[in-house]
């Protein structure tokens, strides 16, 4: 027994160990620092994204106590933004503050002051504000750093500053306040236009198209669109975003196909962790599927995580692929509220009309011939005139094609026709057609998103060489000169 003890007290004491030896907050913090030091001096902004991918992780970790002292650490005491960006932050009980082993109690300041500092010191603080719901203290906060960042021109700044207009446009949002700063944001995009920040173009677009449609300006935001300058996107996030923006503006338009394109890229290219942002393209995308003609597959509805939320468009789908209008109807009230949170209300009002052509389609393969009476019954038509309203909506779905029947006016009949061999047609060779096109594109864009870290010592041999070659070129140019004044 006591042997077991022993053992017992012996493995438990290297966790102990391991613990206290782990990188702290602070640790990590000036690691982060170092990298945006090195990255401004040596101007390689991957430095600078690689410092923002570690503050994201660290952000569940960070305190009032440990940002008060990385800003006597990164920050000149007493400096405008030092005592700015500690107004903000709330006074701690020093007890509560984090003390690393390997730092003094008073951290020596960075010896020399850089734009990327500040900015980055503003985006830790603004992060903590949000988080903590402080949303008016983040309101001042980023009014504060975009202030600073109009007069900052420096390429390795644009990846912070891409954060920081999104922060700043997030923490109005949360207050309601997102109408404000739409002025304020076209300014920036034209700013980043002209010093040729074309992340800060891709994120300030996408913040623009967002203000818009937060406020169902849709011609506003289309006009926005079609006018600003469109290049190679630099961040899949953005790009993401930009797609799903443009592919509820086409659903608006009534543009279905690119916008189901659109919803489905968007969906397709967004990061698994990113679970609300594919929840609502896949509720889109559903609906514009819907609105297509098309019957979207269970296994959309059954993905990982997104079962309760996509519910509600489950059983409305159900209700389409039946065409049957009463449950539709049952459906449509039943998550109205559902609806109209997501914005999909006003298109689910225009699938009324696909939900009758797609019951009058079953009709039609059941039927040889019907009355247009029972055709009215069938679809359970309440109108003061059903027959009548039943002939026009045949005679409609007639002329664009989704039934192949005729129409009796006399006798108040449908005749359907035979259905033919779908492979007798051109629907199969569409299909595949469809289909390979859509994997070339994914190839090609796959391509198009390779990224290649810098090779200098390549681009040196290669000068080099160059240098020779010239020198080389010009001795030989010499040495011809010089027999052609011989033959002379």
């Amino acid at each position: 027994m006591t042997q077991d003890v022993e053992m017992k007290e012996q493995q438990a004491a290297p966790s102990n160990s391991v613990t206290s030896t782990g990188p702290s907050t602070l640790q990590q913090l000036k690691e982060i620092a170092s990298l945006i030091e090195t990255g401004a001096y040596a101007r390689e902004v991957r430095r600078i994204v690689r410092a923002i991918r570690l503050t994201i992780a660290l952000r569940r970790k960070l305190k009032a106590s440990v940002l008060h002292w990385f800003l006597n650490f990164a920050l000149v005491p007493g400096s405008d933004a030092h005592s700015r960006l500690s107004s903000y932050l709330p006074k701690e009980d020093e007890l509560d503050m984090e003390v690393d082993t390997a730092t003094s109690a008073t951290p020596a300041p960075v010896k020399h002051s850089l734009p990327e500092f500040e900015i980055y010191c503003y985006l830790l603080v603004l992060i903590f504000l949000i988080d903590q719901k402080r949303y008016n203290e983040a309101k001042a906060c980023s009014s504060a750093s975009i202030a600073r960042l109009k007069n900052v021109n420096r390429r390795t700044v644009d990846v912070l500053a891409a954060r920081l207009y999104f922060y700043y446009s997030l923490s109005y949002e949360l207050t309601g306040d997102l109408a404000e700063i739409r002025g304020n944001l076209l300014a920036l995009h034209r700013i980043a236009t002209l010093r040729h920040d074309e992340l800060g173009q891709e994120t300030l677009l996408n913040l623009l198209l967002r203000n818009y449609l937060h406020y169902n300006l849709f011609d506003q935001a289309e006009k926005l669109r079609s006018k600003a300058p469109r290049f190679e996107a630099h961040s899949n996030q953005q790009f993401c975003r930009y797609l799903f923006y443009l592919g509820k503006i086409r659903t608006i338009q009534l543009e279905y196909t690119d916008a189901k394109e659109s919803l489905l890229q968007a969906a397709r290219k967004a990061p698994v962790a990113a679970l609300g942002f594919r929840v609502q393209c896949n509720k889109w995308a559903v609906i514009v599927r819907l609105l297509l003609g098309e019957i979207p597959e269970r296994t959309v509805f059954m993905q990982k995580g997104m079962e309760k939320a996509l519910r509600p468009y489950f059983e409305l789908t159900n209700a389409v692929r039946v065409g049957d209008l009463e449950l539709f109807k049952a459906v449509a009230e039943k998550f109205s509220t559902t609806f109209s949170s997501d914005g999909t209300q006003n298109l689910i009002v225009r699938l009324r009309h696909n939900v009758i052509r797609t019951g009058l389609r079953n009709i039609s393969i059941s039927y040889s011939r019907i009355s247009l009476t029972d055709v009215a019954k069938k679809l359970r038509l309440d109108s003061e005139n059903p027959v009548a309203d039943a002939e026009s909506i045949v005679a409609k779905a007639i002329r664009d094609g989704a039934i192949d029947a005729t129409l009796d006016h006399a006798s108040g009949w449908m005749v359907s026709k035979e259905t033919g061999d779908i492979y007798s047609t051109n629907e199969p060779q569409i299909a595949f057609n469809s289909r390979i096109a859509f994997c070339l594109n994914m190839h090609n864009e796959a391509v198009r998103a390779l990224r290649f870290p810098p090779n200098s010592d390549k681009e040196k041999e290669s000068a080099e060489k160059r240098r020779e070659r010239q020198q080389q070129e010009q001795e030989l140019a010499k040495h011809i000169a010089e027999e052609d004044d011989d033959e002379f």
